[in-house]
């Protein structure tokens, strides 16, 4: 196992060691597992490609591009809080 040391703000610091303590492991641990499961953007890509095969395939083969860049906006607006009611 290779030490790395990165240079980061004090509250970020702050935050990993609250996130990691929230979760029972030890920052190392919090990193390591944040590092292994956070995909990449070719691997989000690789997974929209897939689910879009598969809505399709088997639920609406009449899906246009057109649909998905409109679906794709209206749910970035979403999870900015654009649009739709905050609870």
């Amino acid at each position: 196992m290779a030490d790395t040391t990165i240079k980061i703000t004090e509250e970020a610091r702050d935050r990993l060691r609250l996130l990691a303590e929230e979760r029972g492991v030890s920052t190392r641990a919090f990193v390591e597992r944040l590092a292994a499961t956070t995909p990449t953007e070719a691997e989000r890509a690789e997974h929209t490609a897939r689910g879009i095969a598969y809505v399709r395939a088997n639920l609406r083969p009449d899906l246009k591009d057109d649909d998905v860049r409109e679906a794709q906006v209206w749910r970035a607006a979403i999870a900015a809080g654009r649009i739709g009611e905050r609870r």
